[in-house]
């Protein structure tokens, strides 16, 4: 684990003390969004758009992303809030990908409506470059030990003993009761880096339809691709994360995955025509 990259410890400004940090999880997160400024920004100025478009359309998923993501997490560990709810708010766990991408989605959809512009053809812009975010931001996850998956006897298992929340005998006692301990001994676990699972798989996912998006012959085939992609990736990777159940002994991340499949499948079997584009004033 590496929660901070680099403290610069007490500094006194005008009588007023700070302790600035810069923290693993913000940076990455940064990096995330950077990296798809970098590549979308590419894109639309071979379209023929101006860079403040990308700009714009970065800054709204990032705002939208990360309250979405928030909101999702808080929603989902309801009765931790309740018991912390100050520490819940503001620590710095919380990047909820389903909650961030339809967050996110809000914020572009503003700025494509903004501007007049059509849905689907940028959907399949920036459908790479979700999954790039996402896999860049579970790097984040892993730095600050958040995020992990059940606890595994496996070699490649990590143990987060100052973790968000540490893994713990304890820990998974009070906050995840339904996992089974059996096998286990007191004390911090060892556990599924389901980050680097989603990271790896992530980029894997970013590369396919990245080299993908020159082919696209039917608007909005790419963006649904990914839907698919994505929601089975997640779909897989609850059956190793600590999330509760909630139908069908599946979590709510696992419901929304097959939604995000169900909506991709169908429209690619299913075409779309989209509506033109308005001409620019």
């Amino acid at each position: 684990m590496w929660p901070i990259i680099i403290d610069f410890g007490e500094v006194s400004i005008f009588g007023f003390e700070f302790h600035p940090v810069i923290n693993s999880y913000g940076f990455m997160l940064m990096m995330a969004f950077y990296s798809c400024y970098y590549f979308l920004n590419k894109d639309l100025k071979e379209m023929g758009y101006e860079s403040k478009l990308a700009a714009d359309m970065v800054f709204a998923a990032a705002v939208g992303g990360i309250l979405g993501s928030k909101i999702y997490y808080l929603l989902e560990n309801f009765d931790r809030v309740m018991a912390d709810p100050m520490g819940m708010i503001f620590s710095g766990a919380g990047l909820v990908f389903l909650g961030g991408l339809m967050g996110g989605t809000l914020g572009v959809t503003w700025v494509l409506k903004k501007n007049k512009l059509p849905w689907l053809k940028f959907a399949d812009v920036v459908a790479p470059l979700l999954i790039l975010g996402y896999a860049i931001g579970r790097i984040g996850c892993l730095l600050v030990g958040d995020d992990y998956g059940k606890p595994t006897h496996l070699p490649w298992g990590i143990a987060f003993p100052d973790g968000l929340p540490p893994s713990t005998y304890r820990v998974f006692q009070t906050y995840y009761p339904w996992i089974n301990l059996e096998g286990f001994d007191p004390g911090v676990l060892t556990v599924h880096p389901t980050q680097i699972y989603e990271t790896l798989l992530g980029f894997g996912i970013f590369y396919f339809l990245y080299k993908k998006r020159k082919t696209i012959t039917v608007v909005g085939s790419l963006f649904f691709t990914y839907l698919i992609f994505a929601g089975t990736e997640r779909f897989i990777i609850e059956f190793l994360r600590v999330n509760p159940k909630y139908l069908f002994g599946l979590s709510g991340s696992q419901l929304i995955s097959i939604g995000m499949i169900a909506i991709g499948s169908w429209f690619l079997t299913h075409q779309v025509k989209p509506p033109s584009e308005a001409p620019s004033e």
